[in-house]
């Protein structure tokens, strides 16, 4: 390769999206003008079962610009049947459908929009409409329910062994059982949608989502209109955490508006309202563990109920960690569904993963104790180079080398075992650690690569970029591919019209839609290679990877040629191709996934109850990590949110009433500047080529998954005391 262009993947380089978030520049869901512009406001009920009696909305409409509101009575067509509404992430049963009917199905649920020329209007005019109930009898907490839990829909790995024989022989066994409350995403941008209504009839909209093409096709089905009349676009989205991977209720509110006035509509969430659709599920959960006298694992029995609404059975991956962490031969997981009058659970970052190991790795911390061995020797010990569930190899496991590396860094060996044996001036100090396990998935994705005659690339996926750095790794695995500067490179997404692209979540974006991207770049580089061998014929027997362009020409070792000649003849004086990607066959023989290793070090002032997290070391084995300066960040943000699971967010809610009471970001807590304390982010060395051909696994789940379970078992070495049920907050380490 000539000294032209360098290679970028593996750099840590600052975001190309960047300048345009820090000046503004960047346009978010309902930041969009149109002439006429119309702003909703959406009315929710506050009761939590029921059926509507009546609607009074006459106050609402007297006030001089208030235009329309909109509730069951008055709604546009839409779709009678379950199927519509069923998007790419929808649960098993049958879908939510705003403004449907006269059915009450949770507090808080959508129960009309009003439509004026502000939104300071718009929203005092919600405050007019009345509405009378018929309530129904309902129920909000899942205890009251765990006798009518029932198995989720989601099929389990098949048990192994004989568990109860072994966990009876087990000399060393811990039954224990962790609860983990309702947590709800609040990114920074609440959910909006602009629905821009065009001369043709058609909608151009302007989503917080995390696919675009999901949120046109539930559009479409649930209004039956044809796929050329809807656009659905997501530039820029201020965080999602999962939040966007169904379409929420304002995308149907707004296209409501929109369909009905045929004008332009926009309807934004209040940050009450982000409280009323999908969150992470309250679980409870008992971990039945049996070990030799040497730590070896003899049997696991992990059992989780998540609650689940009424209409839909919402099941994640909460026990399956267990059954391949680790090497156990005889393992039984069990996973029930607790039905209340609450909206459906929602994936959010670690879905099912961040919920149970907090379970696993808190009962090994315990059974590390009651065998009398140090919790990073336990786990080293029942180390599993194949995953048990699958009976596979797993294509790449460094999680030695993070225990090895984490332990080195954080300064594992001077640990104290016993509890309250280390302390400064009046605060109590603990060291905690847990391991970290996230699936390392590839889904079909598809992308298009342009080189036009002024050197300029433009490489496009309909895929989003939810905060994470999609532009910035997308453009840098673009511009490798195609032999090229990242400043010649330029990655579009965000929109429903551009090559197919899965949802972005699960940590596998990377993988899915950069497996594409290299792919029609490397292809597109075989044509411009192909076509100047055609047309210069000096160039016949030089390599193809000297060819490189370079400053808007070809270079050729060291010849250069006019692009914009050589490009003259091809449609639009430009090489275009698109291609499909798709999971290798070398995948379907091993499990592929990331790994980590989390070490905490909390501080604990027992007079005040106050738990303080005052270093973090994070390991991550994610395989070849494409921009180590985003990757980072994902993981500090994991960090974060992890520190949050353990010590602050709960939606407290109000069983009487059936509606959560903290829904707000004043008293729904979570964690600022002034709880974090010092966070080094490992990344281990970890060659794979066979989890996809960019040898990269992801990282946007990963760093969540563990940290919990690390701060509650450093709260136990600092104190002694035990505290299962989440999160660990000031009255619980006080009782």
């Amino acid at each position: 390769m000539n000294a032209h262009v360098k290679p970028v993947s593996g750099q840590p380089l600052d975001r190309t999206d960047g300048p345009a978030k820090v000046t503004g520049k960047a346009r978010y869901a309902g930041e969009y003008p149109d002439e006429g512009l119309l702003y909703g406001s959406v009315v929710c009920g506050n009761v939590a079962k029921g059926r509507i009696r009546s609607i009074d909305c006459s106050a609402a409409l007297a006030l001089e610009g208030v235009v329309d509101v909109i509730h069951h009575q008055n709604r546009p067509p839409m779709a009678g049947d379950d199927e519509p509404y069923q998007d790419d992430d929808a649960a098993d049963g049958h879908p939510f459908r705003p403004l449907f009917n006269d059915r009450v199905l949770y507090s808080g649920q959508p129960l009309a929009l009003v439509i004026a020329e502000n939104l300071e209007l718009a929203r005092h005019a919600g405050s007019l409409v009345r509405f009378e109930f018929d309530t129904q009898p309902y129920e909000t907490d899942l205890r009251a329910v765990i006798d009518e839990a029932y198995d989720a829909p989601a099929e389990l790995p098949k048990p192994r062994g004989d568990f109860a024989k072994a966990y009876a022989a087990a000399p060393f066994t811990i039954d224990a059982e962790y609860s983990t409350p309702n947590e709800h995403h609040n990114p920074m941008e609440p959910h909006a949608s602009t629905a821009i209504y065009q001369d043709d009839g058609s909608l151009l909209i302007h989503d917080k989502t995390q696919g675009t093409q999901n949120s046109q096709d539930y559009v479409t089905s649930v209004f039956e209109l044809p796929k050329e009349k809807v656009r659905i676009c997501a530039a820029f989205v201020g965080g999602a955490f999962g939040s966007g991977l169904r379409p929420q209720y304002q995308l149907a509110l707004a296209v409501m508006g929109a369909l009905k006035l045929k004008r332009s509509v926009r309807v934004t969430l209040t940050r009450q309202q982000m409280f009323t659709f999908g969150y992470r599920p309250r679980t409870l959960q008992k971990l039945e563990l049996g070990a030799d006298s040497e730590g070896r694992l003899l049997a696991i029995h992990h059992t989780a109920t998540g609650q689940t609404s009424r209409f839909e059975d919402f099941s994640e991956h909460v026990v399956e960690w267990s059954g391949m962490l680790y090497r156990c031969d005889n393992v039984a997981m069990t996973y029930k569904l607790a039905a209340l009058d609450v909206y459906t659970p929602l994936d959010m970052r670690a879905p099912g993963a961040a919920l149970g190991l907090i379970g696993l790795e808190c009962a090994m911390d315990e059974l590390a104790e009651r065998v009398g061995i140090d919790p990073v020797a336990l786990r080293r010990i029942n180390f599993a180079d194949s995953n048990g569930n699958e009976g596979k190899p797993y294509s790449s496991k460094a999680l030695l080398a993070c225990y090895e590396e984490g332990a080195r860094r954080f300064g594992w060996e001077q640990r104290n075992p016993a509890p309250r044996s280390q302390q400064e001036g009046d605060e109590l100090i603990g060291w905690g650690m847990a391991g970290g396990v996230w699936e390392s998935m590839q889904m079909k994705a598809s992308a298009k690569a342009r080189l036009d005659a002024n050197g300029k690339l433009w490489v496009s996926s309909a895929t989003t970029d939810i905060g994470t750095g999609t532009y910035t790794v997308m453009t840098q695995i673009a511009a490798d591919a195609a032999g090229m500067a990242m400043q010649d490179v330029t990655f579009q997404l965000g929109d429903s019209s551009l090559p197919t692209a899965p949802l972005q979540g699960g940590s596998f974006t990377v993988s899915s839609v950069g497996s594409a991207v290299r792919q029609a770049c490397q292809l597109l580089r075989g044509k411009l290679v192909e076509l100047a061998k055609s047309r210069l014929p000096e160039l016949a027997k030089a390599a193809a990877e000297d060819f490189q362009v370079h400053e808007g020409r070809l270079h050729v070792g060291e010849q250069v040629f006019d692009l914009d000649a050589l490009l003259q003849g091809a449609a639009d004086d430009a090489l275009e191709v698109q291609i499909t990607a798709e999971p290798g066959s070398k995948r379907q023989g091993f499990a592929c996934a990331t790994h980590s290793a989390v070490f905490v070090e909390v501080r604990v002032d027992e007079a005040l109850g106050t738990v303080r997290v005052s270093r973090v070391v994070s390991a991550v084995a994610a395989g070849r990590v494409i921009n180590p300066k985003t990757a980072r960040s994902q993981i500090l943000g994991g960090v974060v949110w992890g520190v949050g699971m353990a010590l602050h967010e709960q939606a407290e809610v109000d069983h009487n009433l059936g509606r959560t009471m903290n829904h707000n970001l004043a008293e729904y807590h979570i964690p600022v500047n002034a709880d974090m304390g010092e966070v080094e982010v490992i990344f281990v060395d970890e060659p794979d080529d066979i989890v996809n051909e960019l040898g990269s696994k992801g990282v946007g789940e990963i760093g969540v998954v563990g940290v919990a379970a690390a701060i509650s078992n450093a709260l136990y070495h600092a104190t002694g005391r035990r505290i299962r049920d989440y999160p660990l907050t000031v009255d619980k380490v006080l009782g």
